[in-house]
């Protein structure tokens, strides 16, 4: 129940992006407001920091492994081997960046090379988390730390003139991998190979969920979570000024306070839900992350400006006597609602899309 929460609220919260919302509290006529105030948590920093926002991504990369030992765990219990999963994995990573790839292609109505979003650097992180997840957790955390050294050496090492600069904007080592593998740059600074140091976000998700599934009592496994929350929120934010938290390149300070804050809205999720049993307005939240693939594309495809389209003309028309600005916000509180139906729609004909 409480993955089912924390999935669905993080959904909710990414699929508000596409009301534009969050943009209209940002702008110019909130500034100085606490509306204002949300609304610049709910955009990305533009480079060195961490706002709400950045935390969306290594959420929903968390959530992933955090689901990996629940549904492979009962597969391979059931009798399914692991020749068999792996096949299903392959088949999950191939697919989610097949998406991921897709969705850059609509926009501009032609056939590009781009793997700047979520569910590219899904397939990856996925795939290395499957490959690793029978291995102890000393391995595995290991190996996630392995990952952002590796991260953390190749750009403060990289002698390739004009991109031996680890935390300038497009003058860094994963900017010269993306001109190597798409000949482009990310207008807003992303690199791809966020998939690399990313990975930990979703191992430490597997590692999460084994200790839940696990036969410790709650106590220790709240006691546990914390810690580790705790103690990732210390060390990211201390190596802050030598390595700087910045989302758009991920580095290793980003990588690991957001993972302590991956961990602490785990635990705040258990506690509440499965502990505590407070559960019965969680359900508003779940539905929209039982569809979270179907949603996340409807969302990226036009879905949400088609829904705008539909409902722009009666907002506007109704609440022409409230001002411009509070009647889109009415338009874009009204969209929400119906992308949320549309999962309720889905829910209650038990139309659940998945790979």
């Amino acid at each position: 129940m409480s993955l089912d929460f924390f999935r669905g609220i993080t959904m909710f919260l990414l699929i508000g992006e596409a009301t534009e919302l969050y943009s209209q509290l940002a702008g110019p006529a909130f500034q100085g407001t606490f509306l204002g105030a949300i609304g610049t948590q709910m955009e990305h920093h533009p480079w060195n920091g961490l706002r709400f926002w950045d935390l969306i991504q290594p959420f929903f990369m968390f959530i992933v492994g955090v689901a990996m030992p629940f549904s492979f765990g009962r597969r391979w219990e059931h009798g399914d081997t692991w020749s068999v999963t792996f096949r299903h994995a392959t088949f999950r990573s191939a697919m989610l960046l097949l998406f991921g790839w897709g969705l850059y292609c609509i926009g501009p109505g032609r056939i590009t090379f781009e793997l700047w979003n979520v569910l590219a650097q899904l397939s990856f992180t996925y795939f290395v988390a499957f490959l690793m997840m029978r291995k102890s957790a000393r391995a595995q955390i290991i190996f996630t730390f392995m990952l952002l050294a590796l991260s953390e050496g190749l750009y403060r090492l990289w002698p390739m003139p004009g991109f031996n600069e680890p935390f300038v904007p497009d003058r860094n080592f994963g900017s010269w991998m993306d001109l190597l593998l798409m000949g482009k740059l990310s207008r807003g600074h992303w690199v791809a190979f966020n998939a690399v140091p990313t990975t930990a976000h979703t191992m430490w998700g597997v590692l999460a969920g084994q200790l839940l599934r696990n036969t410790k009592s709650p106590g220790r496994k709240i006691k546990a979570l914390v810690l580790a929350g705790v103690v990732g929120l210390a060390v990211g934010y201390a190596l802050d000024p030598v390595t700087p938290i910045i989302k758009r390149i991920c580095t290793s300070s980003f990588v690991i306070v957001t993972g302590g804050w991956c961990l602490l809205a785990l635990v705040f999720s258990y506690w509440l839900i499965d502990v505590k049993k407070v559960q019965r307005w969680t359900f508003f939240f779940n539905i929209v992350g039982m569809n979270s693939l179907f949603i996340y594309m409807f969302t990226n495809t036009g879905g949400s400006e088609w829904f705008h389209r539909i409902a722009k003309p009666f907002t506007m028309g109704l609440f022409v006597w409230a001002g411009e600005l509070n009647a889109s916000a009415v338009t874009s509180l009204v969209v929400w609602g119906m992308l949320w139906y549309l999962c309720f729609w889905l829910y209650k004909r038990r139309i659940f899309i998945k790979i």
